[in-house]
């Protein structure tokens, strides 16, 4: 995986400008073994309830980077060492969470990249609520199924497009 957050951000200012590549606040920790990760965006909206968020995992990620809208809640962890091995397991590229994480260690051990709020020693409900497949927002900034994300050390970054 060859690319530079900063490099993308330099070679598509004229995109920045018009919104079609918007990089998230940098208010994200990095976790997992793979500090640098991209793919398409499957969307998903759960507010402390993680019960969906098995559900997703449990399919085939085909690289695809799971964008969980977990409202930024710091209350209890949204994904866990379990969906982080089951994730590794069925091939997605990475998470993001705007909410938290839980048994760090254990994610850290994956061979995944995944980017959260804070780590929160608290489990979430398993009700199944949320939905999936649609336009959410993560601090502030749109993210459509199917826009593109690039996570490294420098950040992330969302675009509506494969960037080369």
């Amino acid at each position: 995986m060859s690319f530079a957050s900063c490099d993308i951000c330099d070679a598509n200012e004229d995109k920045l400008a018009s919104g079609e590549l918007a990089a998230l606040p940098p208010v994200f920790k990095s976790y997992g073994a793979m500090t640098k990760f991209s793919g398409p965006a499957t969307t998903l909206k759960a507010f402390e309830d993680n019960g969906m968020v098995r559900s997703v995992l449990e399919t085939p990620g085909n690289g695809h980077v799971l964008v969980i809208d977990g409202g930024g809640s710091l209350r209890c962890a949204l994904v866990g060492g379990n969906l982080a091995v089951l994730a590794e397991k069925n091939g997605w590229a990475g998470i993001v969470v705007h909410g938290c994480i839980r048994d760090v260690d254990e994610i850290n051990a994956c061979n995944i990249g995944v980017r959260a709020l804070a780590a929160m020693p608290v489990k979430s409900v398993k009700r199944g609520g949320g939905e999936q497949n649609l336009r959410i927002a993560i601090a502030g900034v749109a993210v459509s199924p199917g826009d593109w994300i690039y996570a490294d050390a420098d950040g992330v970054l969302v675009a509506r497009q494969q960037l080369h």
